[in-house]
Order: structure tokens, then C-alpha cells, then sequence
């Protein structure tokens, strides 16, 4: 592999860092959880995960199981590893991954948080209204 048109500027770097499949790995996995953990924020547009838990539907919690666990297939199935071009993630990665990936629930409460308690609630009314 080269490491680019113009190699002086590699001099000090072995090309062979561009062949590992952790970061591609990683990116997936982080891809991946924030849209699961994306689709637990959407079970409601503006009720807290308190007030409606996720195992309220059942039919999104064995979706994501499945997309989770077809992930971990492609992640841990050397055949799929490969034709993925990703690599098994350590433990410690995965640590990364969620770090990276849980601050998306966060910020949906908050902006849940910020619906419920400082919308108008005449512009919703007036929007009602008018459907």
C-alpha cells in the first residue's frame, strides 16, 4: 500500500499503519450502537426514557437484539471480519465505543427536557389546529 503521492512526507511513518482494521472496526461499532441507542431515544418525541422505559416495546428491543447481535457476527465471524474489512474488538475498544456512543441519549434528554418545558404550548395548540 502507498502511503501517498508524495512519500517525503511519510518518511517517518510505516505505511502498514493504513492496513489496520481496528479503526474501520470502530467507526462501524460506533455508527452502529448510536443508531440503536438512537432508536431507543425515538420511542417517544418528548416523554423521558424514565417516564416510557424501552421495554415498553418489546417488537424495538428484539430489533435492535437482532441488529446488535448480526453486528457482533460481522465483527467476530472471521469469514465476515474479512469481507467487512474490520477486526474483533478488545474489550477495552468496546469500552471506547460505548464512551463515544452513550452521550447520544444524554443529549436527547435533555432536548426531550427542553420540548416538555420550554415549547410554547400555544404554537402546539395553534399546529393542532390547523391539521
Amino acid at each position: 500500500m502507498r502511503c501517498g503521492i508524495e512519500p517525503e512526507n511519510f518518511a517517518d511513518l510505516d505505511c502498514a499503519v493504513f492496513e489496520d482494521n481496528h479503526p474501520n472496526a470502530m467507526a462501524l461499532s460506533v455508527l452502529v450502537t448510536i443508531e440503536m441507542l438512537n432508536a431507543v431515544n425515538s420511542l417517544s418525541e418528548n416523554q423521558s426514557l424514565l417516564a416510557m422505559p424501552p421495554w415498553t416495546n418489546i417488537w424495538l428491543m428484539m430489533s435492535i437484539a437482532l441488529s446488535m447481535s448480526l453486528h457482533f457476527v460481522i465483527l467476530y465471524v472471521d469469514i465476515m471480519a474479512t469481507i467487512f474489512q474490520i477486526t474483533p474488538l478488545s474489550v477495552v475498544e468496546w469500552m471506547a465505543v460505548l464512551k463515544i456512543s452513550l452521550p447520544v441519549i444524554l443529549l436527547d434528554e435533555t432536548l426531550k427536557f427542553v420540548a416538555r418545558n420550554y415549547i410554547d404550548v400555544s404554537v402546539i395548540a395553534k399546529a393542532r389546529k390547523l391539521e
